[in-house]
């Protein structure tokens, strides 16, 4: 159901797309904002493991450093029939944990040391167990899709609103064509951030499933996550962006109310709901 829900949104976001450049008035505009897009995020899908792992701070660990967590994370690579991934700690106190890399050969999974200090090892593979589906389902390249459409439809309604501005006359008949693709292009990019997160949340979903049926115990990451929801809001990391924050198994920037709507994650509640069902 989660793929399905997630191929449905990555077939609205292009057809959102294609519906906004159409309403410019051509396609060469459409794609050149695509062809802008597109290298913007293959720059992002090739260097953002670098770039996010040095914004964090996180320090590569061998064997020999950490050999209990280092073990724990090749046994469940060797379970999940993945390749070894590198492995890194973050100095900070808020617990929480995240994978990154452009496939399952080059990823890399990191951890805070404070989610070492609060989970029990049952509860911390249950953690790294859903980061490595993360790896598995090869959900760095959805997101990268995601956000390269996004990224195109936000440069199709800037362009939108130059031409709404400039490239219409002042008369009563073009001014209801300046109104309606103004409001296309103010709407359209809301929508597709509203469709993009979506996305975000559907793979939460497939990894909190996969991590589960990985470690075989779906209880003990319910309750590794119910520990991160409530020591995120006592501990928040004060260091996270906006931009990285779906990356993390638990949203490292809380929001309630309509703001959930714009929330990189599904609620907590429902995560866990789902795993004790699991359980069961």
């Amino acid at each position: 159901m989660n793929r399905f829900k997630t191929a449905v949104l990555l077939t609205s976001l292009t057809l959102l797309m294609v519906g906004l450049g159409g309403a410019i008035g051509g396609q060469g505009g459409m794609y050149l904002a695509f062809l802008m897009a597109l290298a913007m995020n293959f720059f992002s899908y090739w260097f953002s493991d670098k770039i996010v792992l040095r914004m964090y701070g996180a320090r590569e660990i061998s064997e020999m450093e950490n050999p209990a967590f280092f073990g724990m994370i090749r046994r469940l690579t060797v379970q999940a029939g993945l390749p070894m991934p590198r492995v890194y700690i973050i100095p900070s106190e808020s617990p929480n944990a995240f994978a990154t890399g452009r496939n399952p050969e080059h990823a890399a999974v990191a951890a805070t040391e404070g989610i070492m200090r609060i989970l029990t090892p049952e509860e911390l593979e249950g953690v790294m167990a859903h980061e490595l589906s993360h790896v598995a389902n090869r959900d760095i390249l959805i997101s990268t899709i995601a956000a390269t459409i996004a990224g195109a439809i936000s440069m199709l309604a800037n362009m939108a609103q130059w031409a709404a501005i400039f490239g219409h006359r002042s008369d009563d008949e073009e001014g209801g064509g300046v109104i309606g693709t103004l409001a296309l292009a103010i709407l359209a990019p809301i929508a597709a951030m509203l469709i993009q997160l979506a996305v975000s949340r559907s793979r939460e979903y497939m990894a909190d499933e996969g991590g589960a049926k990985l470690c075989g115990h779906p209880r003990s990451l319910a309750n590794a996550l119910r520990k991160l929801d409530q020591a995120s809001h006592l501990l928040p990391m004060q260091e996270a962006r906006p931009a990285t924050a779906h990356m993390f198994i638990v949203n490292p920037l809380t929001a309630g109310g309509i703001a959930k709507l714009f929330s990189t994650h599904p609620p907590m509640e429902e995560r866990i709901a789902r795993l004790e069902q699991m359980g069961r």
